[in-house]
């Protein structure tokens, strides 16, 4: 798992990479009431805007952490939004992407850097 400057955590599932936000950042944001997802099939490049977040104290955006096509979103998050911060690292991942270079990865941070970034 990797982690990025802007609290995204990003996992690898065979050939995609599973996306979604830290303990910590879920935390900062507050309650989450609304989340608006990408579309399946969308291309996207590094740093363009693909989700926003909307919590009791403010709205944020999700950048891509990497270039490739989203293939797949949770669509639980559309009705059931405060599952980001229930289980941030788990039942609350915003998309998963096939990255056009896997090796965009080796840019991001280990868990222990980023757990120093934090602390």
């Amino acid at each position: 798992m990797k982690f990025t400057e802007e609290h995204e955590w990003l996992r690898i599932e065979d050939d995609l990479v599973v996306v979604g936000i830290t303990e910590h950042a879920s935390t900062q944001l507050g309650d989450i009431v609304f989340v608006e997802l990408p579309e399946e099939g969308d291309t996207v490049s590094k740093d363009d805007e693909v989700v926003v977040i909307e919590s009791v104290k403010a709205a944020s955006d999700i950048l891509s952490p990497l270039d490739g096509e989203i293939t797949e979103i949770n669509p639980a998050l559309e009705d059931e939004p405060s599952k980001v911060n229930e289980d941030p690292m788990g039942a609350g991942w915003f998309f998963k992407i096939r990255p056009s270079d896997l090796s965009q990865m080796d840019d991001y941070m280990d868990e222990a850097a980023y757990n120093k970034l934090i602390s």
